[in-house]
């Protein structure tokens, strides 16, 4: 494993979520963000921010961007420094920068490359791009000692998140697994009631929060919400 690891948030814009989409009477202002993981010689950047749209979805979500080059720069990071992308799904507002790394792996699931490519999940350019470079997963795998992709569908079929071992615990990069780290709570609760025998009926949880359990996540990060959740039960 790395001797350190270090992972750091990147603020990459925001975009303003329609009232019919948000369950309430109003808009919604939610932030774009990406995570830089240094380990070792490696630089690991998980969501790369908003990518161009066609005139109906820029107007829908009114997105604001902050160049994904600049936000790098304020990181001490290049371009070039990245030797790895990973992108918790392919939606316009979380593969916008790959482009930009041409020749460098971007991990992806197979079933999430393959319904992006079907159309009507994102746009063109933003996936088939000159000298792209596709590592497929089918599923979990350890990308570097301490470092896992793992499966979290609900968003998409083929959402990711990725989970990095830190010498204080584990972080769990969670993208849009939930939109918000009270989501990710209630969910966590609701496990925690099922397994301790809690009369029914109980909310339901997603299956992948499972295996997520068994990494013991000390933190949780999320890609339109700026909260963290941490266990009830951390020190402060």
């Amino acid at each position: 494993m790395a001797k350190d690891i270090a992972v750091r948030r990147l603020d990459l814009g925001y975009f303003v979520r329609p009232a019919p989409e948000t369950g309430g009477p109003r808009p919604r202002v939610e932030p774009v963000l990406a995570y830089l993981v240094r380990y070792d010689d490696d630089v690991i950047l998980f969501d790369t921010g908003i990518g161009r749209a066609d005139p109906e979805t820029e107007a829908h979500y009114r997105p604001r961007r902050r160049d994904l080059r600049e936000a790098l720069a304020a990181a001490g990071v290049a371009l070039d420094d990245v030797t790895l992308v990973a992108n918790c799904h392919l939606h316009f507002d979380h593969c916008g920068g790959n482009p930009l790394f041409a020749g460098t792996p971007v991990l992806v699931q197979d079933v999430e490359l393959a319904t992006a490519r079907g159309g009507g999940h994102t746009f063109d350019e933003l996936i088939d791009f000159p000298a792209v470079s596709y590592a497929e997963l089918k599923g979990e795998a350890e990308v570097r000692p301490g470092v896992w992709i793992v499966p979290t569908p609900g968003h998409t079929a083929g959402h990711q998140s990725l989970v990095v071992r830190q010498g204080d615990g584990t972080v769990l990069l969670a993208g849009q697994a939930h939109d918000f780290a009270s989501d990710f709570a209630s969910a966590h609760l609701a496990r925690h009631a099922a397994l301790g025998g809690a009369e029914q009926p109980l909310p339901g949880y997603p299956q992948w929060l499972e295996r997520i359990a068994e990494f013991d996540p000390r933190r949780v990060l999320f890609a339109h919400d700026c909260s963290v959740w941490e266990p009830a039960r951390s020190t402060f």
